[in-house]
Formats: C-alpha cells, sequence, structure tokens
C-alpha cells in the first residue's frame, strides 16, 4: 500500500474515537488531511462535532468539507485533540513541525483531554532525531537566537546542523504566527528531556517540536501483504 493509503487507513481509526458533540482538535499536515476529509463525510451524513483547527491551511480544508470551527477562545478546554507526528517513539514521545504549525499544534493539543497521532508505521522510531528538529523563533535577533540554540544543542549532547527553513522561493519561512523555523538536524536525540529544557532556556525560542508527555496514543498504519495493519500505542 502506498503511503497516502496508509495515512488514510490510520485516519479512519481515529474517527472511530469522535463522538457527536466533541469540541475537537484538528491537526495540521497529510495524515490529517486525510481526517479532514474522513471528518467531512461524516458531517455531511450529520455528525455534529466543532472542530477547532492547528493552522490557516487546515482551517481552510476544513471548512471546504463543511465542518463547523471554532477557536480556541470560543472553546478552550477540548475533548481530543487528532494530529500527525514526524517521527513517535515508544514512549509516545513526538517530533512535529515539518508542516511548520507546531506551535499551535501544541497548544491546542495541550488545551485537549487527550491527543491522538495518527501516522504510517515508518513514522515510529527507537530514538527520536533523524527527522529534522524544527524550532519556532522570533524574528527579532534571529542570528543570535541560533547560536544560543546551538549552544543549547551542544548542552544536551546533540550535534548537528541548524538552517533556516526556507520557502521553495528562497526566503525565510514566515509561520501563521508570524516566526520563523530553525531546522535542526540531528541524526539523533539522546535525551529528549534534557533537549527541550535547554531550548526552554534560550531567548527568542518560541517553541519546539518535541512533544514529550503530550500524546495518550498512536494509532500507526503499516502495509503487510498488500492491507493495512493497525498497531495501537498507548491507550485510547
Amino acid at each position: 500500500m502506498s503511503g497516502p493509503d496508509l495515512r488514510r487507513a490510520a485516519a479512519a481509526r481515529a474517527l472511530e474515537l469522535v463522538e457527536p458533540g466533541m469540541r475537537l482538535g484538528i491537526g495540521t499536515g497529510s495524515t490529517a488531511n486525510a481526517f479532514v476529509e474522513l471528518l467531512g463525510g461524516r458531517v455531511r451524513d450529520g455528525l455534529d462535532i466543532v472542530g477547532v483547527p492547528t493552522s490557516e491551511a487546515t482551517h481552510a480544508a476544513a471548512a471546504r468539507a463543511g465542518i463547523r470551527l471554532a477557536t480556541l477562545e470560543a472553546e478552550p478546554v477540548l475533548d481530543l485533540t487528532i494530529d500527525g507526528a514526524d517521527e513517535v517513539d515508544d514512549e509516545l514521545r513526538l517530533i512535529k513541525g515539518g508542516g511548520a504549525a507546531l506551535l499551535r499544534e501544541k497548544i491546542v493539543a495541550c488545551a485537549s483531554r487527550r491527543m491522538v497521532v495518527i501516522a504510517d508505521a515508518a513514522k515510529r522510531v527507537e530514538t527520536l532525531g533523524a527527522f529534522p528538529l524544527p524550532i519556532e523563533v522570533n524574528p527579532f535577533g534571529l542570528r543570535a537566537t541560533q547560536l544560543g540554540v546551538e549552544a543549547a544543542l551542544a548542552s544536551a549532547g546533540c550535534a548537528g546542523r541548524v538552517v533556516l527553513r526556507l520557502t521553495p522561493e528562497g526566503a525565510p519561512l514566515v509561520t501563521d504566527g508570524g516566526h520563523r523555523i530553525l531546522d535542526a538536524h540531528l541524526n539523533r536525540i539522546p535525551d529528549p528531556e534534557a533537549l527541550s529544557r535547554a531550548l526552554w532556556a534560550v531567548p527568542g525560542v518560541v517553541e519546539h517540536g518535541l512533544f514529550l508527555g503530550i500524546a495518550s496514543a498512536a494509532i500507526l498504519a503499516a502495509d503487510i501483504g498488500g492491507a493495512a495493519e493497525i498497531t495501537v500505542l498507548g491507550t485510547l
């Protein structure tokens, strides 16, 4: 099965968790897009929920799908968030932010009673870090912040390049919040908790893509003989 087929299979399993009346956080990225498409079908069939999107892109996709939407100001406590991940380990620690929505994704996830990750099984890793770690930063003093981030990485036992994320046109990428993204190419993160603490100590760091102690479960879809096999980490 292709990647899109596996993402759709994981999204379909997550859709079984959605109940009428729920206040639902809706993530960002290709797997979350599959969930939005399936959720829209359920809504058109009569499912009554309200969604809080984690990005402008998800807001637009969910609106097109006919999903009733709200903000965290109107719905500050959510029942469930469904979102993808760039990496997940067996302790449900995540790297997120490949879609540059990590700040809003973490705010929405932490406003939820539970967060469930959906992904294809290739996102499951023994040690986080092969996927570049996104770090959202204030544009003011960007070079000074980057030097601080590099020092924080070294203090947490991580080595690698820190690169400003650019658009396809070569301009600095700007997040929905008006920030920039530094991608740390680390290969492995030996102690995610230590790295999280070190990054938080750097002035100018707005958020980082380590989601630690936030996800309650992960739904992973693997291709087994041409069919999707679902594995669940944690408790749904």
